[in-house]
């Protein structure tokens, strides 16, 4: 079984048809997607329709949430406030109601899927070995994927040994043995440096105890072509420079 796993597609649809291109190409059995699909960029109902279509498990995250008011708009400050704003005043009735039917977690066998982290599925980062472990603890499946921190992440668990860190792109890792965390950083708009939509391929043969591998996954898109809709929708130039530098 091959399943791609995204996450933070941001409303950059150019970002997540590339991705889709190299999944179709590649054959893949499922799609799953740790959530935020909108927030931040200029195509929300375009990236709500394509993911609805699409994907075969979704999740919700903070960016899905505030725009159904489930989240205080109070909550997201300055640039990503404003998004939030523009995203409530545009998205569709039919965005509207896919964004209603979204958990911020789920499980399939062997696997516990979080936006945030499973300390707090919506907000929480896992970027500090302090939630890391605490994030292991609270889990049992061997594999854990969560997303929001638009950092592509790799972290497993042997005994009270912690080890990982950032994932960089190509990086393959062996599932079946200790247990992982896994981030497939962000579609939409990465934040570790490398600007090219982010994204984990699983392979595995047993999925009831994820025997196989998990790579690391970059696709290039045109950037440009994104940051020309940010600027003509009139969102914050900030959100145009950051995809354009991976930060």
């Amino acid at each position: 079984m091959r399943v791609a796993v995204l996450s933070d597609v941001h409303a950059n649809l150019h970002a997540l048809e590339a991705v889709l291109a190299d999944v179709d190409a590649e054959g893949f059995d499922e799609i799953w997607c740790l959530g935020d699909v909108v927030g931040y960029g200029p195509r929300p109902n375009e990236c709500a329709a394509l993911v609805r279509e699409r994907a075969d498990l979704c999740l919700a995250g903070n960016h899905d949430l505030v725009v159904l008011g489930k989240i205080p708009i109070i909550a997201f400050a300055d640039d990503a406030g404003v998004a939030a704003r523009w995203t409530q005043g545009v998205l569709d009735d039919d965005a509207r109601a896919f964004r209603e039917t979204l958990e911020p977690m789920a499980t399939r066998p062997g696997v516990q899927l979080f936006h945030g982290s499973p300390r707090d599925a919506v907000w929480d980062y896992v970027l500090s070995e302090d939630v890391a472990r605490q994030s292991f603890a609270a889990t049992t499946e061997p594999l854990v994927l969560v997303g929001h921190s638009h950092i592509a992440l790799e972290l497993s668990s042997v005994g009270i040994a912690l080890h990982g860190g950032i994932a960089a792109a190509g990086l393959k890792v062996e599932l079946g043995g200790p247990r992982r965390l896994l981030n497939p950083g962000s579609v939409g708009q990465p934040r570790d440096g490398d600007r090219r939509a982010a994204w984990i391929e699983l392979e595995t043969t047993e999925i009831d105890n994820q025997k196989g591998w998990a790579t690391f996954r970059r696709t290039d898109y045109p950037v440009e072509l994104t940051q020309g809709e940010i600027r003509e929708q009139g969102l914050p130039e900030i959100l145009a420079e950051r995809i354009g530098h991976g930060t």
